[in-house]
């Protein structure tokens, strides 16, 4: 269950992003691998607009962690590029908001992999040939 998804702008990206939030009933967690540039805030604007989240839509970098109401389901955006010790994770509060309704979106999840649950939908991201092209690896859900 996945596929591939080519993206050749941020515009592309966000459109995956709100095709995958079409198919998300509440709980899911979206970790998100790939390095800096690879499109992984931009996929989760589309997201939030897929579930009806207005306003935007910004990298949690410092706060670690964004959130984001007013949609068909709560949004919980983390940033894990800083999290290099399981005390860290536990400062994010993250074990929290796995037991919600909430979808939460990760980025950096390399930075705690063990720690993600075994249902996730995995998303890696690479660079393509041009300057924008991205391509997404996606698997755990079916478009």
């Amino acid at each position: 269950m996945g596929f591939i998804w080519n993206s050749n702008s941020p515009q592309e990206t966000e459109a995956l992003g709100k095709t995958i939030a079409a198919t998300l009933k509440g709980g899911e967690v979206i970790a998100l691998y790939g390095g800096m540039g690879m499109g992984k805030t931009a996929f989760t604007r589309g997201v939030a607009e897929g579930l009806g989240i207005l306003g935007g839509v910004s990298s949690p970098t410092f706060a670690l962690v964004h959130e984001y109401a007013g949609g068909r389901l709560p949004l919980y955006h983390f940033d894990m590029y800083r999290v290099t010790s399981w005390d860290d994770l536990y400062s994010t509060g993250f074990f929290d908001y796995l037991d919600t309704d909430a979808v939460l979106v990760i980025e950096w999840s390399e930075n705690i992999d063990g720690a993600l649950p075994e249902k996730k939908i995995l998303i890696s991201v690479e660079r393509g040939e041009g300057e924008e092209q991205r391509i997404f690896h996606v698997e755990g859900v079916d478009i």
